[in-house]
């Protein structure tokens, strides 16, 4: 949604940020593109088509894809990347296919080596077509995505409606996201089961027993795919499903994810390091490559801001906010994604008894609008300040629609009244749709007509904002990004580039790397 310009924002400082933020990230993208990860190993070959878990190990949790990689690492190493042994094996070593290499691994009857070479380039040119066939796959369905969006047709209002299901059981989840898509969310949510985005592996198959959440699986996004598809046909417009590329498995379930159709993913740039003390590198080297497949696959993505409010002050700190969505964009169009594709997040978390924190939202909200105008920002509701009051909190969710239609945002993930009391009923979601439709339909094109006066409150703390942002990144590109995280400058959480989960799972690439599906992506 591009909207025209209001708050007299000086073109000169927008352009700094910019120039800035792009400086702040460009060492981050050089360790990406010198380091490779256990998890971009194994979506390699998920690309490829390996699927299945090894049925010896884990009571049958431990997927072939972590079998073939940590064997490789074993015997060789992962400097050279997976793609060249695997498939010098499996031209060389008589197996009939992936699956049938992939179990006399973990019989322990092969043996790995980098071949080097007429035999290495052999090796490239198998492991390029194969994970090409995947690639080629996630091109299909983007195309389907095209196709179903030409013939049914895009919500008529914008911001679209975002709604949360999570209840651990795919099929219950089902029934719960066609009834929301029925009542009028436009995008369904399906939260991961807690802790998923520590596990180093991916669990497969329908799952039924999530924690606070539905475990991230292929056969779960195919399921609520499909499900979502019906009811499409049914309210004739498409409802986009999301899911979570994070964690230590990012650059696998972004994979999967093209695979499946996805329409959205969780994928902000700092979130793992910050709220699931991931190793640094290791998340900069997955996001990197997770993005360009979302970029490949038409996906959206959606960043984490709003996460910063709940342990930082909103007003105090607003400013990282600006300068985390100003870097996740660098991040992004480096990989690939296009301004569309930018779900850039932030959130109304001013505590609500501060004088003027309706005009302070405003003004936040503006700036990111204006900063970014045709991406569609993901505007996320009051959760700090909910106190378990229903009726305080069901009017400042009426506060945030109102926010959120004013300033044009473009994606509206619905508030819950319950949000600090329980996890919410079906009756709640309806009263909370009930909300967001009463202000988006009264308010209707509201955001053509506000203009805040120039030089006036609202104006004013959007461009004191700006500047703080741009002072900061001024500290960032002098001090390096990671060791601004290190020393707590986002979230006020401090987090070390040389700590942190997944750690050992970093490699530093050898000359001579290759990657295949990096290969493909990078070129096309």
């Amino acid at each position: 949604m591009t909207t025209r310009p209001k708050l007299g924002l000086d073109a000169r400082t927008v352009r700094r940020a910019r120039s800035l933020a792009r400086r702040a990230t460009a060492p981050v993208v050089e360790l990406a593109t010198t380091h490779t990860t256990v998890s971009v190993e194994r979506a390699v070959l998920r690309l490829a088509g390996m699927t299945g878990t090894d049925p010896t190990l884990g009571n049958g949790e431990i997927p072939w894809v972590n079998r073939v990689v940590d064997t490789v690492r074993e015997q060789v190493g992962l400097d050279h990347g997976v793609a060249l042994p695997v498939w010098h094996e499996l031209r060389t070593g008589g197996h009939a296919d992936l699956g049938e290499l992939a179990e006399k691994v973990g019989s322990g009857s092969v043996r790995f080596i980098v071949p080097q070479g007429a035999a290495r380039d052999r090796a490239a040119r198998a492991a390029v077509a194969a994970t090409r066939r995947g690639l080629t796959r996630i091109d299909r369905r983007r195309r389907e995505r095209e196709r179903m969006i030409a013939r049914l047709g895009d919500p008529k209002q914008r911001p679209w409606i975002y709604l949360i299901v999570a209840t651990g059981d795919i099929y219950e989840d089902i029934p719960q996201a066609q009834a929301a898509a029925r009542a009028g969310a436009d995008v369904v949510a399906v939260i991961r089961s807690t802790g998923q985005s520590l596990l180093d592996y991916v669990p497969e198959g329908a799952t039924r027993q999530g924690y606070a959440g539905t475990y991230a699986t292929q056969e779960n996004f195919r399921l609520m795919r499909a499900a979502l598809d019906d009811v499409s046909r049914e309210v004739g417009r498409y409802v986009r499903l999301t899911n979570y590329a994070s964690g230590l498995c990012m650059p696998e379930i972004a994979t999967l994810a093209g695979l499946e159709r996805l329409d959205m993913m969780l994928n902000d740039s700092m979130y793992g390091i910050l709220f699931r003390d991931i190793n640094p590198i290791r998340t900069f080297v997955d996001q990197r490559f997770s993005r360009m497949v979302h970029a490949r696959a038409g996906i959206i993505i959606n960043t984490g801001e709003d996460n910063y409010l709940t342990t930082a002050d909103a007003v105090d700190e607003a400013h990282t906010v600006t300068v985390s969505q100003l870097l996740n964009e660098a991040f992004a169009h480096e990989a690939g994604l296009a301004d569309w594709q930018l779900g850039l997040g932030h959130a109304f978390e001013i505590n609500p008894e501060l004088p003027e924190s309706l005009r302070l939202e405003l003004a936040h909200a503006m700036l990111a609008r204006e900063l970014f105008p045709d991406a569609p920002l993901k505007w996320m509701p009051p959760t700090k300040h909910m106190t378990g009051d229903v009726f305080r909190g069901y009017l400042l969710d009426g506060f945030f629609n109102l926010v959120g239609t004013m300033t044009g945002q473009g994606i509206l993930l619905v508030g819950m009244m319950t949000e600090a009391v329980v996890t919410p009923w079906l009756s709640d979601r309806d009263l909370a749709l009930q909300n967001v439709r009463y202000v988006l339909n009264a308010a209707g094109g509201l955001h053509e007509d506000f203009r805040p006066a120039r030089g006036g409150f609202i104006a004013s703390r959007a461009t004191q904002v700006l500047g703080e942002a741009v002072d900061l990144l001024g500290r960032i590109v002098d001090d390096g990004l990671l060791n601004a995280i290190a020393d707590g400058t986002f979230g006020i959480t401090k987090r070390p580039a040389d700590r942190g989960k997944g750690l050992d799972g970093v490699v530093r690439r050898a000359e001579g790397y290759y990657n295949p599906a990096l290969e493909v992506l990078e070129a096309e």
